[in-house]
């Protein structure tokens, strides 16, 4: 067969894409020398200085495209025009070369000298596609501008697109000893492989799809497992296949509804009990010594650089000229401690996060929970959900029930209106925040208000959205009083001494409660001390006959 003819048809099939199969990660750690930790530090410096290069040309193409005036005005078609926006924004962007490949051809331009030493064509093609993916974010107006990595901050992790070339993961028979190595730059960095775990054991007896070598952080070079700079290493391998589920995670059958909140969570599953707990309650950050450690390097840095302070101590405004501040190994010291702390809460919270999805993922694998703005809820509950941080549990309960076959929906809250809406009249009643309770002068309540969320989310139908009175009636005696017994579980609680917030509208929280039709004010009767909530017991209790 001529080379042409076979040069075409390898052409074809590198343009054929291949079906989509899951995915999933398998971390080992890496048993790296002085030498080897040397020349990995090179190898990743190379790959910092390539992807600013090839970050700046694209973010050059980028803004000659928007200030283009064929960018305003296709802009200006009307959002309907579906086709002709998609047309003209293409054509914008073959024009001036911004696309991932277009990127891969500039990047052999820069691959050059002394960094084409270090890193392969290969592996400047995923950088070049990170640079891509950085950029379009802002073309699409989801982020505001590009970071470049300085080398300070540095470059922390790289990886191939396949495993059979460049930086790969070699894995030996089990007749030849079952010892795993990444190969990179003829460097062999040998696995710390414990076959005795099943999850890793589980993970390589799948194919490798690719690797990618991570940098990390330790508290200090004298760690276990760090070289001399105070880094570790590990590899990545991304596997095809699903991930290992232990025998002590069960995978639940029944349909859940969940009502999330900046540091509360609510669950209704329509099989089994309700709960309301505090989001991630065992995180707690030592905030006084983090505290410390921030005046600490404040005093340090302001003793290495009085030249930036005034008379007052305030630093001198230098206009558009950015100061060079000068570090001390004391105040670098000092920083790695506190990072080192803010990693631990970290690790802290992601261990949280996991154990609470696979609380979730017992009761059932479709859960229903509505569709939330986390950016507003930086702005508007900054502390909380920087330190619980919700959305990243979100996506990891979305991943875990996909792995399992189940389904995580999201419902708008424009038309659902759960924390409005009352299934016993089909009304609406827009509530503030500080109320914490649902009570309808149709009969229905009261109850705590996340947790008739999620029991309006339990029933709702993924397909269709929409609440509907009909639905929920037959369903309603029976979940009343499981609603209630969740409470009850909450209120007792906060009498042992948990802190819990106000936003679960317990009155040691000091948040407002409903007030009973039927009876003496609920308000002035939790606010009573011991004797006088016993009264009003007695007062309650029916005639014995």
């Amino acid at each position: 067969m001529p080379k042409k003819c076979q040069g075409q048809r390898k052409k074809k099939k590198q343009q054929e894409k291949r079906p989509a199969t899951p995915t999933f990660l398998l971390e080992l750690p890496l048993a790296v020398d002085a030498g080897q930790a040397a020349r990995l530090r090179a190898h990743l410096e190379a790959a910092r200085q390539l992807y600013n290069a090839i970050l700046s040309q694209g973010q050059q193409r980028l803004r000659r495209m928007r200030s283009d005036p064929a960018w305003q005005e296709a802009r200006a078609l009307p959002r309907t025009h579906k086709a002709e926006r998609a047309a003209a924004f293409s054509a914008l962007r073959k024009t001036y070369g911004f696309s991932e490949t277009a990127l891969h051809e500039a990047v052999k331009g820069l691959r050059v000298g002394w960094i084409a030493e270090h890193i392969e064509a290969v592996l400047a093609q995923t950088l070049a596609t990170r640079a891509y993916r950085a950029l379009n974010r802002v073309c699409l107006g989801k982020g505001k501008r590009v970071r470049f990595k300085s080398r300070g901050r540095g470059f922390s992790s790289i990886e191939n697109k396949r495993n059979d070339t460049s930086l790969r993961f070699v894995l030996q028979p089990p007749e030849e000893g079952n010892a795993g190595y990444l190969l990179w730059n003829g460097d062999q960095l040998p696995a710390l492989i414990d076959w005795k775990d099943e999850v890793v054991t589980h993970g390589l007896r799948h194919r490798i799809k690719f690797a990618r070598l991570i940098q990390r952080p330790a508290s200090s070079p004298r760690a276990a497992g760090a070289d001399e700079e105070g880094y570790r290493y590990v590899v990545q391998l991304a596997l095809e296949g699903k991930p290992h589920r232990k025998k002590k995670h069960p995978v639940g059958t029944s349909i859940v509804g969940g009502d999330l909140g900046p540091s509360t969570l609510a669950l209704f599953p329509q099989q089994g009990e309700a709960s309301l707990e505090v989001f991630c309650a065992q995180l707690a950050p030592d905030a006084k010594a983090i505290r410390r450690l921030q005046r600490q390097m404040e005093r340090q840095r302001r003793a290495a650089n009085p030249e930036h302070y005034d008379e007052k101590g305030r630093i001198k405004k230098q206009g558009k000229k950015k100061l060079h501040w000068k570090q001390s190994k004391r105040y670098q010291a000092t920083r790695q401690r506190k990072a080192t702390k803010e990693r631990k809460l970290v690790a802290h919270r992601k261990s949280l996060h996991g154990h609470k999805v696979h609380q979730v993922v017992k009761l059932g694998t479709t859960i229903l929970i509505e569709k939330i703005s986390y950016k507003a809820w930086q702005r508007q509950f900054g502390k909380s959900v920087g330190l619980r941080a919700p959305g990243m549990f979100v996506e990891l309960l979305r991943r875990t029930v996909e792995s399992t076959g189940g389904i995580l929906v999201e419902v708008p809250t424009r038309t659902t209106a759960l924390s409005q809406w009352c299934h016993g009249c089909g009304k609406k009643l827009k509530k503030p925040l500080s109320q914490r309770w649902h009570q309808c002068a149709c009969g229905v309540g009261p109850v705590q208000r996340d947790l008739y969320s999620a029991f309006l989310a339990a029933y709702l139908d993924p397909a269709d959205p929409i609440p509907s009175c009909a639905r929920y009636q037959e369903y309603w005696e029976g979940a009343e009083a499981r609603l209630r017994a969740a409470h009850e579980r909450l209120t007792q609680r906060a009498k042992e001494g948990q802190t819990l917030p106000r936003s679960m509208g317990l009155t040691r929280a000091r948040a407002r409660l409903p007030e009973s039709s039927g009876g003496p004010p609920l308000e002035p009767a939790f606010l009573l001390k011991r004797e006088g909530r016993e009264a009003w017991a007695e007062l309650l209790e029916p005639p014995s006959l």
